[in-house]
């Protein structure tokens, strides 16, 4: 089953253009990870596909028109934003109350177990836990929702490293299945890069590249290239390349013969945040 298809995805802010003529396509019990830099319209995309804001082209999230349906849509759609906003002045067993009251779909008792899990008191007030804490509580929340979508923008932006694994962890432990499928953006790539099933990268409004992780390994390589190798390495035309110490360089190769590459020294599978990196300077894609 197709989770979101857009085609034509077009959105302006006055001159700007925010999203350029967009197409993607999400399967059912995936987690795609869309990684771009600032401004170039992860969140503006994320808002089209939760019906927060108006825009041309063609989408269908979960069958439906998010912004002509949107009442209907967020029943089976979760959303976290960069910045867990929830009252400061509320109690943990409060919250709980409200959420229960008002979404059909979610289920006290699995937030009570996740809760559990974690340090933070039924009587706290949101003003009394850390940032990490309040991430944990929100998230919670809404993993105790039977949603068929979950949707983070940024979710662990200011956390700090524990608190960031253990909240990828618990999405992938308590949350994700194959009915349910996750969208990600995040800026901090290495960390969720084992997690995902599949990648886009977005720039300037355009989706530059479009893979599923187990392809990403088939399709592209890097090479350790010893200095007497340069010349023959870049002949195979790299997308990207930077030195290291001692006269090593490591290029980056798309589909470039692996026999030709074995002889220009050790290879390896690229990491996601080289790639992106690669990607992103605008020499390639």
């Amino acid at each position: 089953m197709i989770c979101i298809e857009a085609r034509g995805l077009r959105k302006a802010y006055g001159t700007t253009i925010a999203l350029d003529g967009v197409d993607l396509r999400v399967e059912e019990g995936r987690i795609l990870g869309l990684i771009g830099p600032n401004g170039a319209g992860k969140t503006t995309a994320l808002n089209a596909i939760l019906g927060l804001t108006p825009y041309y082209g063609e989408l269908k999230v979960l069958g439906r028109d998010p912004w002509a349906e949107r009442d209907l849509l967020m029943r089976d759609v979760c959303f976290i934003a960069d910045v867990a906003v929830l009252p400061r002045w509320v109690r943990v067993s409060h919250a709980l109350d409200y959420v229960a009251g008002v979404h059909p779909r979610f289920d006290r008792a699995k937030a009570e177990s996740l809760l559990a899990k974690t340090a933070i008191k039924r009587a706290s007030k949101v003003r009394e836990l850390s940032k990490g804490m309040v991430a944990q509580l929100h998230l919670s929340l809404v993993m105790a929702i039977d949603a068929k979508l979950l949707v983070l923008d940024e979710p662990t932006l200011g956390l700090d490293i524990l608190y960031r694994k253990q909240f990828y962890q618990r999405l992938l432990e308590d949350y994700f299945d194959e009915d349910k499928t996750i969208v990600i953006t995040t800026h901090q790539v290495e960390e969720i890069e084992h997690i995902l099933t599949d990648v886009m990268f977005i720039r300037d409004g355009r989706i530059v590249l479009e893979s599923a992780m187990d392809d990403l390994g088939n399709r592209y390589a890097e090479v350790l290239v010893n200095a007497d190798r340069l010349d023959p390495a870049r002949a195979l035309m790299p997308i990207d390349e930077r030195a290291l110490p001692f006269g090593k360089t490591v290029m980056l190769f798309d589909g470039a013969p692996r026999a030709q590459l074995a002889e220009l020294g050790e290879t390896r599978v690229p990491g996601l945040a080289d790639l992106f990196v690669a990607v992103m300077k605008g020499t390639y894609a």
